[in-house]
């Protein structure tokens, strides 16, 4: 039981886990020599590299702050990643409720082959769970197809944490009370505070029995942000903050107004 609960808080915070593998790629390895058009390699030329560009161009358009562009484009591919999550989240809350239906005649056939731990008798049960679910239309995996989605975004989450290292302007640049090119610590703790709230927003509603293991998530990912908030440019803890409000925003919204329609 506790194994599955484990997996239900993965399943609730794969996104959270997405952005922390980003994290562990992008922060414990790489070129972060600055970029421009003669820098070779496929992702560097179709990725990074127009990222680069568009930062520049954002920041020229208002009136040369830099941070004000890294918050456009932040929120900009949030939008862009908002209807697949709300779609998710959906079809997970289908699943979950429908899963609950059917869970006393789960239980019956798991406790009729409890004791019989042979491969032909272990078959028989998957089959009868397999009919069973067919039986009530269920898939089970159908919570996880929005990893799919997501997985789809890694290489722009990737491509645009590159771009903010490698554009050598942003580091010339100050926003608020700091220096975009140099480590900051109050942004770093603002970014840490951030995601620590966002896990205790995605913790609303969620019922006793995975509430203890999706708490293991809540510390998980402001560590790792912490991590590489207090020893990256500010600009980049500057996108951490804003992406961690964003999904606290939408957290909100979609728990209040869509899920419960």
């Amino acid at each position: 039981m506790e194994q599955k609960n484990i997996l239900t808080a993965l399943r609730k915070y794969r996104f959270i886990v997405l952005i922390i593998s980003v994290l562990l790629v992008t922060g414990c390895s790489g070129d972060y020599t600055d970029i421009d058009a003669s820098t070779p390699g496929f992702f560097n030329e179709y990725m990074v590299y127009p990222f680069s560009l568009l930062i520049k161009w954002i920041a020229e358009e208002l009136s040369g702050s830099y941070g004000l562009s890294i918050i456009v484009i932040t929120i900009a591919l949030r939008l862009v990643i908002l209807p697949f999550m709300v779609k998710q989240q959906k079809q997970g809350q289908e699943t979950q409720e429908m899963m609950k239906i059917i869970k006393p005649e789960m239980d019956a056939i798991q406790e009729k082959y409890k004791d019989k731990q042979d491969s032909d008798k272990q078959l028989k049960m998957q089959k009868e769970l397999s009919e069973l679910y067919k039986k009530y239309n269920v898939n089970p995996i159908k919570s996880m197809a929005g990893c799919f989605p997501m997985l789809i975004q890694m290489p722009f989450l990737i491509g645009f944490y590159y771009a903010i290292r490698r554009t050598p302007e942003i580091a010339e640049h100050s926003f608020l009370w700091f220096n975009l090119g140099e480590v900051n610590i109050l942004i770093a703790l603002i970014a840490v505070l951030t995601y620590y709230l966002q896990g205790r927003v995605g913790l609303i509603g969620s019922n006793q029995t995975n509430k203890g293991p999706m708490s293991l998530m809540l510390y998980v990912s402001p560590i790792m942000i912490g991590m590489m908030s207090f020893v990256m440019p500010a600009a980049l803890p500057l996108y951490w903050t804003i992406g961690g409000l964003f999904m606290i925003v939408q957290t909100v919204i979609t728990k209040k107004y869509i899920l419960t329609t």
